[in-house]
């Protein structure tokens, strides 16, 4: 790796640990992360766990190495961790088994060191974990085929024989981002404490089916369990008519299985739910569905564990979109975080009062809130648009920030950041941050023929969504270790400018966020140490869509590059989330017009810059439909074009060898439309 630039070359840049995720132990003595390195082969990432030192002082250990990876640590009451892992079980070393049909299964690691031990295992696999804080019982959700009692091992041997990949479905939606829903059901499962224990005499306890006829209900859905071990806490998706859905919370009882409902709205999802330490109370995230008219809008509700009263909104006067809550030690009040300008500080809301109060106020954005037991400190995941993840401890009081030792870290980058804004045709202010690359700026870096940055605007995912934390599937910091000054806007539909900066875009998916968009982009391309005459613009998901509407709306740019974008909004509605869009745009069989009003191919004839079309096949999100649909559009259209296209790829490209040549072909496309080299094909391609 280049120690001092290792984002100048694409294997160094894959090759840097990746912060994911942490986790307290109850008793606030340890804390244990999840990174995500690149495996021995290169091919693919591996997920280990770490123990980082709450202090601060010492060094980094690794608790966990193998091929498959380790992932979703959780602790016991007394400090031992479970994971999940695809690690083979020691006691059947000697069995013959199909590695590809290797599941996750549920792991412990005891609190004073020694090997892993096997805790429960399920034909389908284990998935998300959660332990009684207290109690240490267990709850896990594990893919199951519908109709099969506790192990369908002979349903699923019987559906492989017979060669069968089949599957019947009688809800919306049947995907998941990049994943089929089905012909598993997940279901949850409960382990008691002393089944937990027993797998030290190398017997695997008998988890118990707490939901045995869930259909779709818990696909995607966050759970967690009560300090005592008593109660389970879900979000639970309900079917509706035309193909409408809501999320409603249930409450389900560990010994008698038996479920009661605390949330239930038709227009509002509830997810994310958190139970107060003294058992009493659910905090949840609440995101209303919105219509035509407004847009979704999110905010905090608190509901009685018992179910006596429906609860209320913890934050009515909150004026942006709160997540992540975590209660404090003595149940008096909620952290969270919620995007502000740019940032995504760590809140607190007093229960009792409603008081809100920033914590921190630095240019970070926070995740992951762990509070400590003792109620002194909270530790996070910071990040930020010129900061990698790293674990900090901030204090309670004064929200003073400790930076915690980390694999990989710290990291220095191959330039500097710059808060910007211009003012839109309405009156409202336009932020964003700006990327300089290395000698941006510096009077020797501009010479007689001027050698001012090329620029590189780069449109955020969502829509709502900000620009405010690290990315490393999209990394803009490779970009400025080329060259390139890159722009990152929040326009409208952005988030962490309260309501009314979502309601001037909503339902105008191309209109107004384009004017915003070319608004900042005239101010910055008026820097010196820009270069108007070398502009390009990129985005992926959302980003793409508007690289899309750019495209077809201005040729002031010399490339675009749309990764993952829509090109035919109707087609949305093939997509795995179609009923979201239909709230917003109405029904595409009763009224079409406000889908074309904003379908970026309606003005595919328009277009004249140079483009690179990137998709992966598996992309449910946004259907491969779109970029076939696009590409034939720009061939017809004699456009300058080329269309990177990923196979076994979906909204995101993950395999380290094709990330290297998703990089290649941008830097390369970017080289040779925007600084005039000759275009050179990646080797790999």
């Amino acid at each position: 790796m280049t120690a001092s630039n290792p984002f100048a070359d694409i294997r160094d840049y894959l090759n840097m640990p990746r912060l994911y995720g942490i986790r307290l132990a109850p008793a606030g003595d340890r804390l244990v992360a999840t990174v995500q390195t690149r495996s021995a082969s290169g091919t693919r990432f591996v997920s280990a766990l770490w123990q980082l030192d709450p202090a601060g002082a010492a060094e980094p250990v690794r608790l966990t190495r193998s091929a498959p990876g380790e992932t979703g640590p959780a602790f016991l009451p007394d400090g031992s961790v479970l994971f999940t892992s695809r690690r083979p079980d020691p006691d059947k070393a000697d069995e013959k088994s199909d590695k590809s049909d290797e599941k996750a299964a549920l792991w412990l690691l005891p609190a004073g060191g020694g090997e892993a031990r096997l805790v429960a295992s399920r034909p389908g696999g284990i998935r998300d974990v959660a332990a009684a804080r207290r109690a240490g019982t267990v709850v896990f959700a594990a893919p199951t085929l519908p109709g099969a009692a506790d192990d369908d091992a002979e349903r699923r041997r019987a559906r492989k024989d017979a060669k069968v990949s089949a599957i019947l479905h009688e809800n919306y939606p049947i995907r998941h981002w990049d994943h089929d829903l089905g012909p598993a059901e997940l279901r949850l499962f409960a382990v008691p404490p002393e089944g937990v224990g027993a797998a030290a005499g190398g017997r695997p306890p008998e988890p118990r089916d707490l939901t045995p006829r869930p259909g779709r209900a818990l696909d995607e859905r966050s759970f967690e369990i009560s300090p005592d071990g008593r109660t389970v806490v879900t979000g639970w998706t309900v079917p509706a008519a035309r193909g409408d859905r809501h999320v409603e919370l249930v409450a389900i009882d560990v010994a008698s299985g038996a479920h009661r409902t605390l949330l239930a709205d038709p227009h509002a999802d509830h997810e994310t739910p958190r139970i107060s330490p003294d058992g009493r109370t659910v905090v949840c995230q609440r995101r209303s569905h919105g219509d035509m008219r407004e847009p979704r809008d999110v905010t905090l509700w608190l509901v009685p564990l018992d179910g006596a009263s429906p609860g209320r909104d913890l934050l009515p006067d909150l004026d942006l979109w709160p997540d992540a809550p975590a209660w404090s030690p003595d149940s008096r009040a909620v952290y969270f975080v919620a995007d502000r300008r740019g940032r995504r500080p760590v809140f607190r809301v007093d229960v009792a009062t409603g008081e809100v109060a920033a914590l921190t106020t630095d240019d970070a954005a926070y995740a992951q809130l762990q509070p400590s037991p003792d109620g002194r400190h909270v530790y996070a995941i910071r990040s930020g648009v010129g900061a990698v993840p790293q674990a900090v401890r901030i204090d309670a009081a004064t929200g003073a920030v400790a930076f915690l030792r980390c694999p990989g870290t710290p990291v220095e980058l191959p330039g500097r950041v710059e808060e910007v804004s211009a003012t839109a045709d309405d009156g409202v202010e336009v932020r964003g941050w700006l990327i300089l690359p290395e000698g941006a700026g510096a009077p020797e870096s501009r010479g007689s023929s001027g050698s001012a940055a090329p620029l590189l605007l780069w449109v955020h995912g969502g829509p709502h969504l900000s620009w405010n934390d690290w990315n490393w599937r999209w990394s803009q910091w490779v970009m400025a270790a080329h060259g390139y000054a890159v722009l990152m806007p929040d326009p409208a539909l952005s988030t962490g400018y309260g309501q009314d900066m979502i309601r001037r875009g909503h339902g105008r998916w191309g209109p107004r966020p384009y004017a915003d968009l070319m608004t900042i982009t005239d101010a910055v391309v008026a820097r010196d140490d820009i270069d108007e005459t070398r502009t390009a613009v990129m985005g992926g998901s959302y980003g793409g869509y508007m690289a899309n509407w750019i495209a077809g709306h201005t040729d002031r740019f010399r490339a675009i590059i749309s990764h993952a974008g829509l090109w035919h909004l109707p087609l949305k509605v093939t997509a795995d989330a179609g009923d979201h869009f239909i709230r917003e745009y109405g029904d595409p069989a009763d009224d079409i017009e406000p889908w074309r009003r904003n379908s970026p191919h309606v003005h595919a004839r328009r277009i004249r810059t140079p483009m690179l079309v990137i998709h992966g096949d598996r992309d449910y999100r946004v259907p491969i439909g779109n970029a076939l649909w696009q590409w034939f559009d720009l061939v017809r259209g004699e456009v300058d074009a080329k269309f990177l296209y990923f196979p076994d790829e979906h909204h995101w490209i993950l395999t380290p060898g094709n990330i290297t040549v998703w990089y290649e072909t941008v830097l390369a496309f970017l080289a040779h439309h925007v600084r005039g080299e000759e275009w050179k094909r990646p080797d790999l391609l």
